[in-house]
């Protein structure tokens, strides 16, 4: 059985940071992929992030220049640090990774999510 268990989030000032961590567990042959991704109320989730086994990293526009994915394929891990946040950040932040497994098909998998809220 396979886990995406999450950590970090939080409640912070507009131009603060915080940083979400990510761990994979569980009977994982390889993780090609991994990423965050976020909904607000009211909103369909987006990709905010997502950076593949070979360390090459995808932004949506809107984050871009303020939060960085990083992640240690040893580890299984996978971190998102969040800089210059702003109202328009909060949502609740979800970890995913594609994953094979010992069967050989990939399969989507998702953390439980992580509060993420930009207030003064």
């Amino acid at each position: 059985q396979v886990q995406l268990v999450e950590s970090g989030g939080g409640l912070v000032q507009p131009g603060g940071s915080l940083r979400l961590s990510c761990a994979a567990s569980g009977s994982i042959f390889s993780i090609p992929d991994m990423g965050w991704y976020r909904q607000a109320p009211g909103k369909e989730r987006e990709l905010v992030a997502a950076i593949s086994s070979g360390l090459v990293a995808n932004y949506a526009d809107s984050v871009k220049g303020r939060f960085t994915i990083s992640r240690d394929n040893a580890k299984k891990t996978v971190t998102l640090q969040m800089n210059s946040l702003k109202p328009e950040d909060t949502a609740v932040y979800y970890c995913s990774a594609r994953i094979f497994t010992g069967s050989g098909r990939a399969t989507d998998y998702w953390g439980q999510g992580t509060q993420v809220t930009v207030s003064s």
